[in-house]
């Protein structure tokens, strides 16, 4: 968190005002702190309405996430500390919904590996084919 922004990337900051935080009680074991004290973070991020997406970066989390990405952190027993782990988990989705997959190659096997490759499949044949019973013509 840089200031009032999110930084999500190199390229991209996400101000803090477009994030929505609630806060509410922590479920599990902790006693009277933990059913009184608003300790559960869940950051919203409005994909639609966000004025910092392009439209191809908003295209691609639409996608991927829909039109509101949620995270929720209840790790710790400090809403504020949960507020920071719900932030960075914001980004690290927000960073891996916004990269772009590397395009396939596609490679060609050798003719060395394909006659290797075929050399092992004639021995291992011959392995098989002496661990079963003779004919009655041999």
């Amino acid at each position: 968190m840089n200031g009032e922004r999110l930084r999500i990337n190199g390229h991209l900051a996400i101000p803090l005002d477009e994030i929505e935080l609630s806060f509410s009680t922590s479920g599990g074991p902790g006693g009277q702190h933990a059913n009184r004290a608003a300790t559960k973070v869940e950051a919203r991020f409005d994909i639609e309405r966000s004025t910092v997406l392009g439209p191809r970066q908003r295209q691609r989390l639409l996608d991927r996430y829909g039109p509101v990405l949620r995270v929720s952190a209840a790790d710790e027993r400090s809403q504020m500390r949960n507020r920071e782990i719900a932030l960075e988990r914001l980004a690290v989705r927000l960073r891996e919904g916004l990269a772009v997959p590397k395009a396939r190659v596609p490679t060609r096997q050798s003719r060395a590996a394909k006659q290797r490759r075929l050399e092992q499949k004639r021995q291992r044949s011959g392995v098989k084919r002496l661990r079963s019973r003779p004919s009655a013509e041999d």
